[in-house]
């Protein structure tokens, strides 16, 4: 394919991106951080503030539109991998860092990251925790890895300030190999009171749902295939009954076939995209006050679909693993310390 060709490809899939979603002006605009940490955590609050965590212990916070980053790093957490952060304002925040045993630990703030109460930290050397969601700003959910041969979720009724294991009664036995992917925070979500959590690993991908504050879980298979690196990486709902899945094989980054799958029945079957990002992609969003159109990151471009996930078009070849999407704006993080932000 020639240059020109491809330059009025991408300058046609922008157009399609700004004029159809209303997604943005001029695309992703890239923020100094400061730092080269890579940041899978990510939580958009607004259009001026932003939340991401990443290795080696770091959060960030930015209160002007990404104009100018504050670390708010917990005190002693050099040695952790943040993996998720989920942010009620530019005050209240609960982050997760990962890991076999005492890794994996919850912290919490509500001034705004200049302290930080450590409220979790697992002393159970089988379990990983993975990713991090909240139903409201009382109620949440926190997923490990198997244990015994079951997925064990974690629950919060006061914001995050204390939290407990809840029973695998209700829990569908994990496949050989299963597992979650801690990729952007997003193999754990929520919508509307429900909560979903994706896999991969084992024989096939599958997304896990409950209705009952996780005390409860159905399992679904997705036609995204699935293997050792391969699965379900990111999940987003627009509401009760509309998801979608993105995800693919990390080791092969450039091919994904079959990488996209959408729901419209709550999770309980996903039919493959039509047209699918055809690479591996770690995050998906919903873009608020559009009919159907999301956003698809990972680290060789971002893709959108305006269909609501029937069909996926690359805008932008840029490096993220997560984003996250407001009435106002789009943010994505990544490696090297890269957050941007895309005003509708």
């Amino acid at each position: 394919m020639g240059t020109r060709r491809r330059l009025s490809i991408f300058v046609l899939a922008v157009a399609v991106l700004v004029t159809a979603s209303g997604f943005a002006r001029g695309g992703w605009r890239l923020t100094d951080t400061g730092v080269t940490e890579r940041f899978r955590g990510l939580a958009a609050v607004s259009d001026r503030v932003a939340w991401v965590a990443g290795s080696g212990g770091a959060v960030l916070r930015t209160v002007d539109g990404g104009r100018s980053w504050r670390r708010v790093d917990p005190p002693g957490a050099a040695g952790l991998q943040f993996r998720d952060i989920e942010a009620f304002d530019r005050h209240h925040a609960v982050v997760l860092s990962i890991g076999e045993g005492e890794q994996s630990r919850l912290y919490v703030t509500g001034d705004g990251g200049r302290t930080w109460t450590e409220s979790f930290r697992n002393d159970d050397p089988r379990a990983f925790y993975d990713c991090v969601t909240f139903l409201d700003r009382r109620h949440g959910l926190a997923l490990s890895d198997p244990v015994d041969g079951a997925f064990r979720i974690l629950a919060t009724r006061d914001g995050g300030r204390s939290w407990r294991v809840l029973p695998t009664a209700g829990m569908p036995p994990a496949l050989p190999g299963e597992f979650a992917f801690a990729a952007s925070g997003t193999c754990l979500v929520s919508a509307q009171g429900r909560a979903w959590f994706a896999t991969g690993g084992g024989e096939r991908a599958r997304v896990f749902r409950t209705a009952d504050g996780g005390r409860t879980w159905t399992v679904a298979d997705t036609p995204v295939p699935s293997g050792p690196s391969a699965g379900v990486y990111s999940l987003a709902f627009r509401d009760a009954r509309t998801g979608l899945a993105v995800g693919g094989d990390y080791v092969t980054p450039d091919a994904a076939p079959a990488g996209a799958a959408a729901s419209r029945d709550g999770g309980r079957t996903w039919r493959t995209a039509r047209v699918v990002p055809g690479e591996y992609r770690s995050g998906v969003a919903w873009v608020p006050g559009t009919r159907g159109t999301a956003l698809a990151v990972g680290p060789t471009g971002t893709d959108v679909t305006t269909d609501g996930g029937r069909t996926w078009r690359e805008v932008d070849g840029g490096s993220f693993d997560a984003v996250d999407c407001v009435p106002r704006a789009c943010w994505a993080s990544g490696e090297q310390g890269r957050v941007a932000i895309a005003r509708r």
